[in-house]
């Protein structure tokens, strides 16, 4: 599975921006699917994912009710909304996909720089 991140770009404080993740094949409804975030100097931090079996949501207590994570019905594509962005969203965003089992696989993107900045 091949993953293309889209969407980061440079915004003020308080804007909007809409991250985009494709898939090189329609899987994502097969798995959970995450997206993490690493500013400089910073280890990788867990923003939000989205599970397969029942599409419910779970996100880190800073983006908490300004970020909302989704995906489309065919599979091959995932979505981060961000709102009322804040300095300290400032990073590079990652998607993921988890595939459990007996060796279980993580696949990753390359990455899409956001910068929140006046």
């Amino acid at each position: 599975v091949q993953l293309v991140e889209s969407g980061g770009g440079l915004v003020q404080p308080g804007g909007s921006l809409r991250l985009s993740c494709a898939a090189s094949e329609a899987t994502l409804n097969a798995y959970a699917i995450g997206w993490f975030r690493q500013a400089p100097g910073k280890g990788r931090e867990g923003v939000s994912c989205i599970r397969s079996v029942d599409s419910s949501t779970v996100y880190a207590d800073s983006v908490k009710g300004r970020f909302t994570i989704s995906r489309d019905n065919a599979g091959n594509a995932t979505y981060l909304e961000m709102n009322s962005l804040k300095p300290e969203d400032t990073a590079i965003y990652y998607c993921n996909v988890h595939v459990p089992g007996p060796v279980p696989v993580d696949y990753w993107g390359q990455g899409t720089q956001v910068t929140v900045s006046s």
